[in-house]
């Protein structure tokens, strides 16, 4: 994949972009990387947009590890390796099982799964594939999150939906790491 939007030379930068940069720095990310760079083409919307990332990431209702687990599925929907290669790491610190995460990277459900992990996967999947959420797929969900947990996880998986896909379209390379690139998956 070529990278058609690399990162700016900050010489080059408007003052609008410069001054969004420096802001994401100041941040908990500490520097333009990932979807960042060619979101920096906006900065309007880079600034707006990390912002709900940052509270998505950081201060949303959902613990890490069901977060990190709703990253990847999201991330191997739309086979972006930039947020697999981050992400799969953090979903192994956050007490993901590696079984889990190697199963949903060859695009199938995980067989065992902790019930708090299997409806975030459910979930995830089924709003992901079908646009929609079956009432008791729903309820579960409410059940075991509350509602502020249930329109966190919805907006989790968007804000990634969203950032996987600048990053596609702009041909963002994944970082250098020893997790394996996703395979494109055959979608019936």
């Amino acid at each position: 994949m070529i990278d058609r939007m690399p990162p700016m030379d900050p010489g080059a930068m408007s003052a609008a972009q410069a001054k969004a940069a420096a802001d994401l720095a100041a941040g908990p990310r500490k520097g333009v990387f990932g979807p960042f760079i060619p979101l920096i083409r906006s900065p309007e919307l880079m600034d707006r947009l990390q912002r709900v990332g940052e509270y998505l990431r950081f201060e949303s209702a959902l613990p890490a590890k069901l977060s990190e687990l709703a990253i990847l599925v999201a991330a191997r929907h739309l086979t972006n390796q930039f947020e697999w290669r981050v992400h799969y790491p953090l979903a192994l610190k956050a007490g993901v099982a590696r079984e889990t995460l190697d199963a949903i990277a060859q695009g199938r459900a995980p067989s065992a799964m902790p019930e708090d992990e299997a409806l975030i996967h459910d979930f995830a999947v089924e709003l992901l594939e079908r646009h929609f959420v079956p009432d008791a797929a729903y309820g579960r969900a409410v059940a075991r999150l509350g509602e502020q947990g249930v329109i966190d996880l919805v907006a989790l998986l968007g804000y990634f939906i969203t950032v996987c896909l600048v990053m596609n379209v702009a041909g963002t390379p994944p970082p250098v790491t020893d997790v394996p690139l996703l395979e494109p998956l055959t979608r019936p």
